[in-house]
């Protein structure tokens, strides 16, 4: 009887076990079915949520073991009683830890964020950097806890992208499916970094994907809410920011005031965003001229920095504390703008000295402070039709950062689930949408896009652009000797006329040629040769790059409306 029983359980064993290494096989070759799909979304969605939970309780102890701080909450307040040199020392040493791990992690020195999450999504199957993008994290962690003046929002995304992309290649992942996991990641991420299931979701859909498909919609709000109940599961059900006087707002009367914050905020995101790669600029032109050594450049910004903090504690790291005192209308008109003035410089020295971090945490701020002192004046102007200033705290820090980062939909919801009051939907949509429509106009999009459209990555307008970058010339190309090919003589009379392309080139280089000439029928590709002069190989013709161009549109579409 045992040994029947033992035979019966051992082929149940045997059979439990090649089923799933069939299982395995067919995930592997075929891709994952709808069900497997949803299970893996949700433990992406669970690993991306215990990642941001992690980084956001590492930045709180390493910054409590620097600064000798008893509660993180109240850093501001805690660092203007310690000595000056303290607060200089501590974002310098900083900034040369950052420095010497950005110098030998990367390739460039720089730190990854949510624009190249969206780089990843649009031009590279939905994989991001692995190795440097494990370096940033470890980066932004230290520069946010030694006294960087960013959000940790940005690199926990960027580490969420890691997390998809390990998922993704281990799956065999195609494009669709690459792009859809790294969406669940950084919805999981952003879920749990504010406790805002819904904005978590709308924000993986609207900034990274940049797309509604109905297919991508379903697993990426399972890894939304697996990643906020890591969050509840750690803080629970509760809100960011606590708004003491929510106030009414007199809507009929005080729109049109709202409608002029969303001018303002739009004004200053894009000041915001400028002085960013205005500051980037000016450091690398610096560092070009005086040849200094790129692992010393965040120490450098980081002593800038801390002899701001010296006199000026609000700018150290996310900046949770002085946006709470925003919100509550405990800072005054004067304090409100100077602390915009010198929160605004250190963000660009943070960012331009890339120390790393994000920029969502201190456009909130921003904004609350900016909204705050609109409120103020705005009052105190027409005190009998308005309502209380902190309502404009409130619209002026979602209209800040939706500006920013070219998300008014995410940012309306991640602002509402911050503060848990939605009495007052309409006035933060009216500043949203047209600080948002402001800054759009003046950068490309978002300040992300604005990031890799300085790179020469041209994503802003859509797959129009950049699906040109995915099709390469030389596997496009008619080769030599072809019936179809093209003309050796005339060839080498376009070569001549510096008519060519090298065979690593892409669509992107060669329709401006087609563009140009209407009458061009092909551009000739070559090669290096091992004596270093050009080799002909063939030739580009138009109606094989308009074709291919076409299919890649025609793909583009179907992912977005799928």
């Amino acid at each position: 009887m045992l040994r029947s029983i033992n035979a019966i359980l051992h082929t149940l064993y045997r059979d439990w076990r090649s089923s799933m290494r069939s299982s395995w096989r067919v995930l592997r070759q075929r891709g994952p079915s709808q069900f497997q799909f949803w299970l893996i979304a949700l433990v992406i969605g669970i690993s991306a949520g215990a990642a941001a939970l992690f980084f956001r309780k590492a930045i709180n102890g390493l910054q409590a073991w620097a600064y000798g701080a008893e509660d993180v909450d109240f850093i501001h307040s805690f660092a203007d009683g310690l000595p000056w040199y303290m607060l200089l020392l501590i974002p310098t040493c900083g900034g040369l830890i950052v420095g010497i791990v950005l110098h030998h992690f990367t390739p460039d020195a720089r730190v990854r964020s949510v624009a190249d999450v969206i780089e990843g999504a649009a031009l590279h199957d939905g994989r991001v950097e692995r190795r440097a993008g494990l370096a940033s994290a470890f980066a932004s962690l230290v520069t946010l806890s030694t006294g960087g003046s960013s959000g940790r929002e940005g690199p926990v995304v960027h580490l969420a992208g890691v997390i998809s992309t390990w998922v993704s290649n281990w799956i065999r992942a195609d494009a669709i499916t690459g792009r859809d996991l790294l969406g669940c990641a950084v919805a999981g991420a952003v879920s749990a970094s504010f406790n805002a299931p819904i904005a978590g979701a709308l924000f993986a859909l609207e900034v990274v994907l940049r797309h509604f498909a109905v297919h991508a919609f379903a697993p990426i709000v399972i890894a939304s809410v697996a990643g906020t109940v890591i969050n509840r599961l750690e803080f629970g059900n509760v809100a960011e920011f606590d708004l003491v006087t929510p106030g009414e707002l007199q809507f009929y009367v005080e729109l049109p005031a709202f409608l002029l914050l969303g001018a303002v905020c739009g004004v200053v995101a894009v000041v915001l965003m400028r002085s960013i790669f205005f500051t980037e600029q000016l450091v690398n032109t610096i560092q070009d001229a005086s040849g200094l050594p790129r692992w010393l450049r965040p120490a450098i910004c980081g002593a800038l920095l801390g002899f701001i903090a010296i006199w000026f504690p609000h700018i150290i790291g996310v900046g949770y504390e002085t946006t709470a005192l925003a919100l509550m209308g405990q800072l005054t008109v004067q304090q409100c703008i100077l602390f915009v003035i010198i929160k605004t410089a250190a963000v660009a020295i943070t960012m331009g000295g890339r120390m790393g971090g994000g920029v969502f945490s201190p456009a909130l701020m921003i904004g609350a402070l900016t909204g705050l002192a609109f409120g103020w004046i705005a009052t105190s102007i027409l005190p009998e039709v308005s309502g209380v200033h902190t309502l404009y705290a409130f619209a002026g820090m979602g209209a800040v950062a939706a500006a920013v980062l070219g998300a008014p939909i995410s940012t309306t919801l991640i602002v509402f689930e911050l503060t848990g009051d939605w009495q007052i939907g309409l006035a933060v949509m009216v500043a949203i949408s047209v600080s948002t429509a402001f800054a759009s106009q003046v950068v490309d999009r978002s300040f992300f896009l604005t990031q890799l459209e300085n790179r020469g990555i041209h994503c802003a307008a859509g797959p129009q652009d950049y699906v040109l970058a995915l099709q390469n010339c030389g596997g496009l190309m008619r080769p030599m000797g072809d019936p179809r090919g093209p003309s050796e003589a005339l060839c080498r009379t376009l070569m001549a006329d510096g008519v060519l392309l090298p065979v690593t080139a892409t669509l992107d280089s060669a329709m401006p040629l087609f563009d140009r000439d209407q009458d061009l029928e092909y551009i000739p590709i070559m090669d290096a040769g091992a004596d270093g002069t050009p080799e002909l190989l063939g030739a580009l013709f138009h109606i094989d790059a308009l074709k291919a161009y076409n299919s890649a549109l025609a793909a583009a579409a179907a992912e977005e409306h799928s």
